[in-house]
C-alpha cells in the first residue's frame, strides 16, 4: 500500500524544498513557489492522518478507495492509482478537528489553498499574497512537525528563510494585536468613561457575566482582559490531563464583552502576560466523562463492569466514549 506516513512526510519535504527554491528565484517563479507550498502542506496533513489510519485521507464517498485504504483492495482488485483521496481543504479540516486548539479553524478566505488551486487549475495566483501563503504554510507545518516528531532538518538549507518569514509574520501579528488592544481601550472609554467609578463597577460586573454565544456546553475559564482589566472568557478545547487527573482548557479564543476585545490563537501568546497555556477548570474528570454517552451497542468487558458498590471504572467509560 502506498499510503504511508513516512513516505508522505518525505514527499512533503521535497515539495517544500522546491517551494523555497522557487521563492528564492524571485517573482518569475512565485507561481511554482505557492503551488509547491500548498502541495507540501497537503502531504504533511495527510501524513498525520495516515499515521492514525490510512482511511482518514480517503474520499468517504468512494467505497473502493476505502476498501484499499483498509488493506483489502485485493478483494475488488483496486489499484493504488485508482484511489480517490481528499484535497488540501478537507485534509486541513480533519486535522484541525483532531488538533483543536493547536491549529486554528480554516479561514473562509484561505490564501494557501487559493494560490495552490489557482496555479494548478488556471495558472493564476495573487502576487500580493505570496508571503502570506508561506507564513500560513509554515505555521501549519511547524505544528505538524511537532506532532509527527520530525526535527528541523525538514527545512534543510532553507531554515534561515523559514525563520525570516516566521519572524516577519510574528511582527505583523504584533502590530495587528496592538491595533486590537488600542481599539478595545477606545471602546471602553467611549462606553464607560463618563460613568462614575462606583456605578461603573456595578455595570461592568453585570456585563462581564454575559455568556459567549456559540460556546454553551463548553468549559471556559476567566481571565483579566489585557485591554480593560475586566473579567473576560478564555474558550477552546477541553480535555483530561490523565497524569494529573484534571480537566484542562487549551485556549484558542479570548473574548471580553466589556470592551469587545476578541483575540484568537496565535495572538494569545503575544500578550505581555500570555493567555495561551493550558488552564485547569473547576470540573472533575468524572463529571466531564459523564457528559458523554457511549454507543448503545457498546458492552463493557467483564473486567470493566463495576461490582456492587464499587466506584465506576472511568477508564472503561473513556474507552466506550472513544468507540463512538
Amino acid at each position: 500500500m502506498h499510503m504511508d506516513a513516512e513516505r508522505l512526510a518525505g514527499s512533503s519535504r521535497k515539495w517544500m524544498t522546491a517551494a523555497f527554491a522557487a521563492l528564492s528565484d524571485g517573482p518569475p517563479s512565485e507561481d511554482m513557489a505557492v503551488h509547491h507550498a500548498g502541495v507540501a502542506t497537503e502531504h504533511l496533513l495527510k501524513a498525520f492522518l495516515v499515521r492514525l489510519h490510512p482511511t482518514l485521507i480517503v474520499d468517504g464517498r468512494d467505497f473502493n478507495s476505502m476498501l484499499y485504504a483498509a488493506g483489502h483492495g485485493a478483494l475488488l482488485q483496486v489499484r493504488g492509482s485508482q484511489v480517490k483521496t481528499i484535497q488540501l481543504g478537507e485534509a486541513y479540516d480533519r486535522v484541525q478537528k483532531i488538533l483543536k486548539g493547536k491549529i486554528p479553524p480554516k479561514p473562509k478566505v484561505w490564501p494557501l489553498a487559493d494560490a495552490r488551486n489557482g496555479v494548478a487549475h488556471c495558472g493564476y495566483h495573487d502576487r500580493a499574497e505570496v508571503n502570506v501563503v508561506f507564513t500560513d504554510c509554515i505555521a501549519v507545518i511547524d505544528q505538524l512537525l511537532v506532532e509527527l516528531a520530525i526535527g528541523p532538518d525538514y527545512w534543510g538549507d532553507y531554515k534561515a528563510l523559514h525563520d525570516k518569514l516566521l519572524g516577519e509574520e510574528v511582527e505583523a501579528a504584533r502590530v495587528r494585536l496592538e491595533g486590537k488592544l488600542a481599539r478595545a481601550r477606545r471602546v471602553f472609554a467611549e462606553r464607560y468613561g463618563h460613568i462614575n467609578e462606583r456605578d461603573r463597577e456595578l455595570v461592568l460586573a453585570t456585563v462581564a457575566r454575559v455568556t459567549t454565544p456559540g460556546f454553551i456546553g463548553e468549559y471556559s475559564a476567566s481571565a483579566a482582559c489585557p485591554a480593560c482589566s475586566s473579567p473576560g472568557s478564555l474558550m477552546g478545547h477541553n480535555s483530561v490531563d490523565e497524569e494529573r487527573w484534571t480537566v484542562v482548557l487549551t485556549p484558542s479564543i479570548f473574548r471580553c464583552f466589556v470592551c469587545d476585545l476578541r483575540l484568537e490563537l496565535g495572538e494569545l501568546d503575544l500578550l505581555v502576560v500570555p493567555l495561551g497555556g493550558d488552564v485547569d477548570v473547576d470540573v472533575s474528570p468524572e463529571d466531564y466523562y459523564n457528559e458523554f454517552e457511549p454507543d448503545e451497542e457498546y458492552e463493557p468487558d467483564g473486567d470493566d463492569e463495576p461490582d456492587g458498590d464499587d466506584e465506576p471504572d472511568y477508564s472503561a467509560r473513556l474507552r466506550a466514549y472513544r468507540k463512538r
